[in-house]
């Protein structure tokens, strides 16, 4: 099981001593890779796990305005300084927490690592037209269905709570995991 890859590459990181890099990418870096890069992030830390996250996709567009919507019903603050076609948003999740900066990016743009990160590819299109990803240690696929194809239907906001609730939950599962694997050492 792919998440089960995961979690291995995580414990070994930590084994190591070194913080685990996580660069989440999708087609657009606009629902998908954004979703996984705040759950991780969250349930890390919410299980005082140390790692960092990123996401990038293999074009540039904007950080989906639905899929902020999603995360803002979800709990999250989140607040934005631009009014550009690419905002960045800034996603709190806790007092003790810098805010996650969000953006669309390719994924070996700044602030994204340029090596020892593992790549999660969370998109069919991304992992079939981007077979290489220069300095990534590992290439797990988390492939995601994209609510992009509920936009302008009743089951819009329906989608996009599941996408983002099921990435939470495939990444509390995770980081739950690892800390279990901590914790018995």
């Amino acid at each position: 099981m792919e998440l089960e890859v995961l979690v291995v590459y995580i414990i070994d990181k930590n084994k190591l001593g070194k913080t685990p890099k996580l660069n989440f990418i999708c087609t657009h870096n606009s629902r998908r890779s954004q979703f996984s890069q705040v759950w991780a992030k969250t349930a890390a830390s919410t299980l005082g796990i140390e790692i960092q996250t990123f996401s990038g996709g293999i074009e540039e567009t904007a950080f989906n305005e639905r899929a902020v919507a999603a995360l803002k019903r979800q709990g999250f603050r989140i607040e934005t300084n631009s009014k550009t076609p690419n905002p960045h948003y800034f996603i709190s999740f806790s007092e003790l927490e810098a805010p996650i900066e969000a953006f669309s990016k390719i994924y070996n743009e700044a602030p994204n690592p340029y090596e020892e990160f593992a790549t999660v590819m969370v998109c069919g299109h991304a992992d079939e037209n981007c077979p290489i990803i220069p300095g990534a240690e590992k290439r797990i696929p988390l492939r995601y269905e994209d609510p992009k194809k509920y936009d302008g239907t009743s089951l819009e906001t329906l989608k996009y709570e599941e996408r983002s609730l099921q990435i939470a939950s495939e990444m509390l599962f995770v980081f739950s995991k690892v800390k279990g694997q901590i914790d018995d050492k």
